[in-house]
């Protein structure tokens, strides 16, 4: 009788915690979103948004909609559309079209030609439009061991970092996770991009730290900030899993990761790059920038 007693007791605190911590995270959620509903943003976090993600919208009307939200980029735009993002007083927070694709990257000799020739043609064109961030990809590992990979990506970015010295661009690499979505990548830890950041020494090398990939490639997402912020340019967010929208309905409890990024003095931008599931996609935008503006 006793067991069953304790049984029954040890059951009803663990419910009892469940639904306060469940309470308290859905109050965290709501708190925010409700401090934010009636207000401006706080401006401790360049807010962003990834266009991709928003295909069904005109460039022009998804930058109309940014700016009433109150983001002050729009990321994964090339030449074509960085008229439109100038009419709307948005800059252009991650330009791309350099790239060949994220497999065929500069972890693989036989892509530099390509890569040096596009890369030499856009960074003038990033500076001359008065944007900073260019995106570039490690690709596929291929068999290559890490050291391989390090010493053919120094090789292939070292005449591309010192062009971006020279125009004062950053070329940024993009953590990807091997596990999910992009199978056999190389640049998918932190610790390696970071390797690879220590080996080039530039100031026009960073990393594009997907909290979204390097979630599902190795946790410890806010740890991992403040160990390596010095080698990250630009942070892209996400749902895990599922790449869907910032709430309560995922693993991650995107306030406490925003006030870390704040707190290692992060001046670059936060990129939303979920993909809506609701039929009001822009809603879904402006709640998640309300729960991510800590």
């Amino acid at each position: 009788m006793a067991t069953t007693n304790r049984r029954t007791a040890i059951k009803g605190i663990l419910a009892g915690t469940a639904a306060i911590s469940a309470g308290s995270v859905l109050s965290a959620y709501k708190g925010n979103n409700q401090e934010q509903m009636s207000g401006k943003l706080k401006g401790n976090i360049n807010h962003a948004v990834c266009r991709w993600c928003y295909g069904d919208l005109s460039v022009e009307d998804l930058c109309k909609a940014a700016k009433e939200i109150g983001i002050k980029g729009i990321d994964l735009v090339g030449p074509n559309d960085w008229p439109t993002l100038k009419k709307y007083g948005l800059t252009s927070s991650m330009c791309n079209g350099a790239e060949i694709n994220l497999t065929d990257g500069f972890g693989d000799t036989r892509f530099h030609a390509q890569l040096h020739k596009q890369y030499s043609e856009m960074i003038p064109k990033v500076a001359a439009a008065g944007y900073k961030n260019l995106i570039c990809f490690r690709g596929s590992r291929r068999g290559k061991t890490d050291e391989e990979g390090w010493k053919n990506c120094v090789e292939g970015l070292k005449p591309m970092v010192s062009l971006a010295e020279k125009h004062n661009v950053v070329l940024v690499m993009e953590l990807l996770n091997s596990k999910i979505d992009h199978k056999d990548y190389q640049c998918d830890h932190t610790a390696w991009g970071a390797e690879l950041c220590k080996r080039l020494g530039s100031e026009n090398f960073k990393l594009l730290y997907d909290i979204y990939h390097m979630q599902i490639d190795e946790g410890d997402v806010i740890r991992n900030i403040r160990d390596h912020h010095q080698y990250i340019a630009h942070y892209h967010t996400g749902g895990v899993p599922g790449r869907h929208e910032i709430d309560d309905t995922q693993e991650l409890f995107y306030p406490a990761i925003m006030r870390a990024i704040v707190e290692v003095g992060h001046k670059g931008f936060v990129a939303q790059e979920f993909i809506p599931t609701a039929k009001d996609k822009l809603a879904s935008l402006r709640k998640a920038i309300q729960i991510c503006d800590v």
